[in-house]
């Protein structure tokens, strides 16, 4: 459910016209729903209401400080993969005691900076990572607080680049291996176990791979505790999918009934990595058509969005919705939807049937609000897009657009 509804032909953001914003801020620009975030956190919380849970809001899904604010005052904690997102989590006001830090790369200096802040734990994911760690924390005089990301090769059933619980994936430790790592993290000063880890995958839209994956780190949990080792955090990971065009997927109670169980015989609290679940279909693209162009095989629509604005299509030939801001009662004609960048990779949608739009009018590219700014670039120097939250009949730039002097800051001409 969202908060982006037509009334009488315009399409609204809760009780605010998308158009009136347009005309005010430009284009292209994200736009969120403040009380759409509200009531999918509100779900997935009620859903897992029966155990101890955690929801740590994947800060990647998107990192703006508005959103992450919104989603603290719920009671959220947060997923970080980077240095950068632990600052933005700080800054928003997220305590420490409800940070997770996930990611195969971390650096020295970033294990020092969650070190310092004091953050719930790690998701160690190789041996190496665990011996600096321990080094880094003795030497501050810490502890770092650690649990193993297990690697259960579980198919998610997704594209392969958002599939990560496969043996051949970067991700994790394997199966065979966690428990002689787990041993070896028990004998290492300045490390505690407190938790084990899994993520097997994002926008997985079956119950399944899930139920699959937590059945073996369960028994791998009741393993560990039988040798001593005491696991109080099961972290179950995120990847719950959303639907992108009205198709059927699995709602947080699906996933509740069929993972409580499972959680609630470990004796563990449940901590759950979402994002995409949260924040994708609270948020959508707002552009204007620029052009319209026709070859002997195509029509195109040429907006002022393009790939460096959300590359999700281009990436991984994902699917977007695109709906008129302004409903017309005009012929459907199939349109390639393409922006200014130069590389034919750039496009939202191919063959897409639309109402025909003439320039000036615009478009909104749904279900956005999750891996569309934060991946976006600056690809071709083009400024990245202006970012607003409406709640209720009032509407916020939380971050403004760039600039073409923001373009080159902290460069230097060299003679």
């Amino acid at each position: 459910m969202h908060h982006f509804v037509y009334r009488d032909k315009l399409l609204y953001c809760e009780n605010v016209p998308v158009k009136e914003i347009a005309a005010r801020v430009g284009t292209p620009f994200y736009l969120y729903s403040h009380q759409t975030l509200i009531d999918h956190y509100r779900k997935i919380d009620s859903a897992f209401k029966d155990i101890p849970h955690l929801i740590c809001y994947s800060v990647k899904a998107n990192s703006n400080l508005a959103i992450l604010n919104v989603l603290k005052r719920e009671g959220s904690g947060a997923d970080i993969v980077s240095g950068g997102e632990l600052y933005r989590s700080l800054r928003a006001g997220i305590p420490p005691e409800k940070i997770v830090f996930a990611g195969i790369g971390k650096t020295e200096p970033e294990m020092e900076y969650a070190l310092r802040s004091d953050i719930l734990m790690f998701n160690v994911e190789s041996s190496q990572e665990l011996a600096l760690l321990s080094e880094v924390a003795t030497r501050l005089g810490k502890t770092a607080r650690i649990a193993l990301r297990v690697n259960p090769d579980v198919d998610p059933k997704t594209h392969p680049y958002i599939a990560t619980g496969l043996s051949e994936a970067k991700f994790g430790i394997g199966s065979d291996e966690a428990i002689k790592e787990y041993q070896a993290a028990a004998s290492l000063p300045g490390i505690q176990i407190v938790g084990i880890h899994q993520h097997i995958g994002s926008q997985i839209t079956q119950v399944t791979p899930f139920q699959e994956s937590l059945e073996k780190i369960a028994n791998l949990v009741k393993y560990l505790k039988g040798m001593g080792i005491d696991i109080h955090f099961l972290n179950i990971g995120g990847g719950f999918g959303i639907p992108y065009r009205g198709e059927e997927v699995p709602v947080p109670i699906d996933y509740a009934q069929a993972l409580t169980p499972l959680i609630r015989a470990t004796g563990c609290t449940g901590i759950l990595e979402i994002g995409r679940m949260i924040v994708g279909n609270a948020g959508i693209l707002v552009s204007r058509v620029l052009y319209r162009k026709s070859t002997e095989r195509k029509k195109f629509l040429i907006v002022d969005a393009a790939m460096n604005d959300l590359i999700r299509p281009s990436l991984y030939g994902s699917y977007h919705e695109i709906l008129p801001v302004e409903k017309n009662d005009r012929e459907l004609e199939k349109v390639d939807v393409v922006g200014p960048v130069c590389e034919s990779g750039d496009f939202l949608a191919k063959d897409r049937e639309l109402p025909m739009l003439q320039p000036g009018e615009l478009l909104a590219v749904m279900s956005a609000g999750a891996y569309g700014f934060t991946m976006s670039s600056n690809y071709n120097s083009r400024l990245r897009a202006a970012e607003v939250m409406v709640k209720e009949d009032q509407y916020y730039v939380v971050r403004e657009r760039e600039k073409l002097e923001d373009l080159i800051k902290g460069e230097e001409r060299i003679p």
